[in-house]
C-alpha cells in the first residue's frame, strides 16, 4: 500500500470538508501533530482507518488511491475468504461495482463478480435461515413454513414435480446454445443443458445435445461413456449402465476426471465403497497437478458422514484442511479453513 497516497488522500478529503489538522484529530481522538505526520508521509494506526474513512466520508479502498483493478481484486479475495461481509461493506462494493458496471455494461468481470457478491451474501443469509429455521421444526415440528424454508435454504428434497422439475435451467441453455456464435464453441453449456435432462429424465434430449458436444474441440473424451452410463440409470437399465463404466475404467483408468466422474455414478448408486476407492484414485491421480480441488475429500467425508464413521470423516476434514493451507495457502484465520475446522469438530463431537 502507498503511503504518499494515503497522505495526499487525507490531505485533499480534509480540505474538501474544510476541516483544520485540529478538527480532524478531534474526530479521531488523536493529536493534530499525528494528522500533519500522516499528511507529510506517516501511515495512520490500522485500527483508525474506518474511523478514518468514516469522517472523511469516504472508503478505506478511497484512502489507499486503488485503481478499479485493485478495489475488484480485493473484493474477489474478501469473497473468498470471510463468511460474511459487513452491511456497509456489502453496500460499499455494491455501489462500486454498479458504478463501474454503468461505465462497462458488458464487462464479463464484473457481471461475474457481482453475482459473487450477491450470490456470497445469499449463501451467509441461508445459514441464518437454517438455524432459526432448525431451532423452530425442533420446537414445533408441524411448522410447515419452516420446513418449507429449510428446504430452500439447504437444497432438501422437494416431492412436487412442478417444483423439482429443472425445464427452466434447460430453457435458458437451450437460449445460450442457440446465441452462441463463438468459435470454437465452448462445450460448458451443452454439459449444463444434458445434466438438467438427464436429472429430468428426458433421454433422448439429452442424447441428442450429447451428439453434438461430443463435436467441440473441447469436449472431454471421457464423457461420454459417463453421460451413457448415467443416460442408462435414468432409462432404468442399471446393468447397461455398469456394463459401460466397466468398459471405461479400461481404458481411462489413469485419468483424474473420469476416476472422479466414476466415484460420483457410484456415489448416485449408494454404492458407497467403490465411490471411496474412485474418489482415492481420483485425488492421487492430481498428485503432481497442485492446487487440488478438494471435491473428492468433501465426497469421501460426507460418505464416512452417512455410514456414521465419525471419526474417519473427521480425518478426512484433517486432510482437507492440510490441502487448503499447503496447497491453497489459506490461513488458519480464514473462512474455507475455519469452516472445516468446525465440520471436524462437529464429527468429533459426534
Amino acid at each position: 500500500m502507498n503511503e504518499l497516497k494515503i497522505a495526499e488522500v487525507i490531505l485533499r478529503e480534509r480540505r474538501k470538508l474544510k476541516m483544520t489538522q485540529e478538527d480532524l484529530a478531534n474526530a479521531l481522538n488523536v493529536t493534530p501533530q499525528a494528522v500533519s505526520n500522516w499528511e507529510r508521509g506517516g501511515y495512520p494506526d490500522i485500527t483508525l482507518l474506518p474511523a478514518l474513512a468514516e469522517v472523511l466520508g469516504v472508503t478505506i479502498d478511497d484512502l489507499f488511491d486503488l485503481t478499479a483493478e485493485q478495489r475488484l481484486r480485493r473484493i474477489e479475495h474478501r469473497l473468498d475468504t470471510e463468511d460474511e461481509l459487513a452491511s456497509d461493506i456489502f453496500k460499499e462494493y455494491e455501489d462500486f461495482m454498479q458504478e463501474q458496471l454503468s461505465e462497462k455494461p458488458d464487462s464479463v468481470q464484473i457481471l461475474g463478480l457481482l453475482a459473487r457478491l450477491y450470490h456470497h451474501r445469499m449463501e451467509s443469509d441461508a445459514k441464518q435461515v437454517s438455524k432459526y429455521a432448525r431451532a423452530s421444526i425442533l420446537q414445533d415440528p408441524a411448522r410447515k413454513d419452516c420446513q418449507w424454508l429449510l428446504q430452500k435454504a439447504e437444497g432438501h428434497a422437494a416431492w412436487d414435480w412442478n417444483i423439482v422439475n429443472h425445464s427452466t435451467a434447460i430453457e435458458f441453455y437451450k437460449e445460450v446454445i442457440a446465441q452462441n456464435s463463438d468459435a470454437p464453441k465452448t462445450p460448458l453449456p451443452y454439459y449444463y443443458i444434458i445434466d438438467n435432462l438427464i436429472v429430468d429424465h428426458r433421454t433422448e434430449e439429452a442424447t441428442a445435445y450429447l451428439e453434438v458436444c461430443q463435436t467441440l474441440p473441447a469436449y472431454r473424451p471421457f464423457l461420454t461413456p459417463i453421460y451413457q452410463a448415467h443416460i442408462a440409470l435414468a432409462e432404468y437399465d442399471e446393468a447397461r449402465a455398469d456394463a459401460i463404466i466397466a468398459e471405461a475404467a479400461r481404458t481411462f483408468s489413469e485419468d483424474s476426471g473420469f476416476l472422479f466422474e466414476a466415484a460420483q455414478y457410484f456415489a448416485y448408486k449408494c454404492e458407497y465403497e467403490k465411490a471411496i476407492e474412485f474418489y482415492e484414485a481420483s485425488w492421487s491421480a492430481e498428485e503432481n497437478q497442485k492446487p487440488r480441488f478438494t471435491d473428492a475429500l468433501h465426497a469421501i467425508a460426507l460418505i464416512y458422514e452417512i455410514q456414521g464413521e465419525y471419526r474417519k470423516a473427521a480425518d478426512t476434514y484433517d486432510r482437507l484442511i492440510a490441502c487448503l493451507k499447503e496447497e491453497w495457502r489459506y490461513t488458519k484465520d480464514d473462512a474455507p479453513v475455519k469452516e472445516m475446522e468446525r465440520k471436524k469438530q462437529y464429527f468429533l463431537q459426534k
